[in-house]
């Protein structure tokens, strides 16, 4: 299909660093039809200090006894089970993909291989992450939850090789990114979604918007394609109930398929932005039109007039829009009352 949306599973850490439950989310991703799942891969030690606190959505879903920190190496795969999570989507269909948070996961995912390079909200302002981002060349989508429209400029500068302050070796273009309208709060109130910015993120940059999807249901996303959206990223869990930051901000399987038929539905109902006559609806236009009826029995010779002639139902005789020609002509035949008028 053309301009097919691609649709993102984001499993996350949803898996709370259990390999066997990363399996199971790959297929129910693969069942619910989505074009990708997609992981976090990070070495909690390189991003998180010992000293960061958590965010107010983690200490209400985890509790405050973990820091950020240990709450990470509790819930994520450690780098060698991610070629593993590759070779599943592989044997079932499904495109892989994972988020680095970190130099090194950017290494271990460039050597893995995947189509597109995913970038987190929080990485548009680290500077050392972005440089080495662009010189891998891999195609980027950049989430820009937090950000201001001059950030999310500057970061497309560096990734491009573009940025006159921040000189960089870069083998991307814009066609080679897309932009993801975010807001990082779990769950989004639907109040601070914005999602008109995406448009306004497109102006601005001349890039592609798409937007990824905390908010709860699947409402926001669906209009986001509605708005144009080329991506949708959503996060999705394989049981709501689990302990964790992030489950209570995604869907379960079934609702993941809901978003995702819902989705298939609005792309084709988008249509190729040109006002015609549809194949589905031409045979109803003798059914639904009108023509020019005799409004009584009237006799051959007669002069056609408002008196004796009418509009109805169906319209595969003279067109009402033939009126004005049609009145003061004379009746070449008896016609009687509903009979379709011919001149």
């Amino acid at each position: 299909m053309e301009n097919k949306v691609i649709i993102i599973a984001e499993a996350g850490v949803n898996h709370n660093g259990c390999i066997e439950r990363a399996r199971q989310m790959v297929k129910a991703a693969k069942k619910a039809g989505v074009d990708y799942v997609k992981f976090q891969t990070a070495v909690p030690e390189l991003v998180i200090s010992s000293i960061a606190p958590k965010a107010e959505y983690q200490k209400q879903t985890t509790g405050e006894e973990q820091s950020q920190l240990e709450m990470c190496k509790a819930i994520h795969l450690p780098l060698s089970d991610y070629a593993e999570l590759k070779a599943l989507c592989e044997a079932e269909g499904v495109g892989f993909m994972s988020t680095p948070f970190d130099l090194v996961s950017i290494d271990l995912l460039c050597e893995l291989g995947q189509d597109w390079m995913k970038v987190p909200s929080g990485e548009i302002t680290n500077l050392p992450y972005l440089r080495k981002i662009a010189a891998a060349g891999i195609p980027v989508i950049l989430s820009t939850g937090m950000s201001t429209i001059d950030e999310i400029i500057n970061a497309v500068e560096i990734l491009t090789g573009q940025s006159k302050k921040y000189p960089t070796e870069s083998k991307l273009t814009k066609e080679d990114i897309i932009l993801l309208h975010c807001n990082t709060e779990y769950p989004t109130p639907f109040c601070d979604v914005n999602l008109s910015a995406m448009r306004a993120i497109q102006e601005a940059t001349g890039i592609r918007v798409g937007y990824s999807d905390h908010t709860v249901g699947i409402e926001v996303p669906i209009a986001a394609v509605a708005q144009g959206a080329c991506v949708i990223e959503k996060h999705f869990t394989l049981d709501r109930n689990l302990p964790g930051p992030d489950h209570k901000a995604s869907l379960e399987p079934s609702d993941l398929a809901a978003m995702v038929k819902a989705i298939r539905n609005i792309e084709q109902a988008l249509g190729n932005g040109r006002k015609e006559v549809s194949q589905s609806e031409r045979k109803n236009i003798p059914i639904a039109r009108k023509s020019i009826v005799a409004a009584r029995a009237i006799r051959k010779g007669e002069t056609l007039t408002e008196d004796n002639i009418t509009v109805k139902r169906p319209g595969d005789g003279i067109s009402p829009m033939m009126w004005d020609s049609v009145i003061g002509t004379t009746a070449t035949k008896d016609f009687d009352y509903d009979q379709l008028i011919e001149l």
